[in-house]
């Protein structure tokens, strides 16, 4: 499907793997010029540049470590300043707090990293770019990253971390919609179980729920993800603002066993 985003400038936080890359990948096939971001330089960010160069699109690259704080005006006009522009904004970039160094720390830890990293950043970045964005007449789209299962909750650790968290960014959604309206559109994607890092080395109790939750009996991809970022990114869907669109395969509630066709 043709989404006519071509020479759009693309801005997606959290891109040098997972969710965030196969974003920009997505939008990239689309013919946007796009600016990854990751916390540090890294053999994944160089990577990622060299792919989507290889798509015949322009990309470059911004730095910033959003559990650190950031001045977050001066991240968007960073980015800003590469063509002049932003037409689409993904905030993507997040904590991960279930493999490698913050999976071991306590809940109270957890929850302030994701906070920061998944809540203030969403809400900071984008009244930063939104304004812009206004002030310089772009009709604008935002899109941020939610979790399915906040609408109904989890029990656990897990559960409850993301809840908050990603509930929070979901509510934040329509208050920035109402905000920006109507120039600048702001929407949300709450993926359900996809299978990044976490989802490879999950045990097989959580390989056999992932399959269960699911209508679609299937992981979803992050690519799955990146085709619904991409459409409400689009002129396709001009009239969807301040929406939250789960990414699931369809949550499966009825909980009996799975019937066979």
């Amino acid at each position: 499907m043709n989404l006519e985003l071509e020479n759009r400038i693309a801005v997606v936080t959290g891109s040098s793997t997972g969710i965030g890359n196969a974003i920009a990948m997505e939008l990239a096939s689309q013919r946007c010029h796009i600016v990854v971001h990751g916390r540090e330089p890294s053999e994944h960010i160089d990577q990622t540049l060299a792919r989507l160069k290889d798509r015949g699109v322009e990309a470059t690259a911004i730095f910033g470590d959003f559990s650190q704080g950031t001045d977050w005006n001066e991240f968007v006009a960073s980015a800003w300043g590469w063509k002049g522009r932003v037409d689409i904004w993904v905030n993507n970039a997040g904590g991960d707090v279930l493999t490698g160094p913050w999976a071991d720390r306590t809940l109270a830890e957890k929850l302030a990293y994701l906070i920061q990293t998944d809540v203030t950043s969403s809400l900071m970045l984008s009244r930063s770019v939104g304004a812009m964005m206004v002030a310089e007449n772009v009709q604008g789209s935002i899109v941020n990253i939610g979790w399915d299962q906040a609408m109904q909750g989890m029990a656990g650790d897990s559960g409850e971390l993301f809840a908050t968290t990603k509930g929070a960014v979901m509510a934040m959604t329509r208050s920035l919609a109402q905000s920006l309206a109507p120039q600048v559109r702001v929407n949300c994607v709450a993926p359900g179980w996809i299978k990044t890092q976490w989802g490879e080395q999950a045990s097989d109790d959580w390989q056999r729920r992932a399959v269960a939750d699911s209508l679609m009996r299937r992981w979803g991809r992050p690519e799955d993800v990146a085709s619904a970022v991409a459409f409400l990114a689009s002129s396709k869907s001009n009239f969807i603002t301040g929406h939250t669109i789960p990414v699931n395969g369809g949550f499966r509630h009825d909980k009996s066993p799975l019937k066979d066709h």
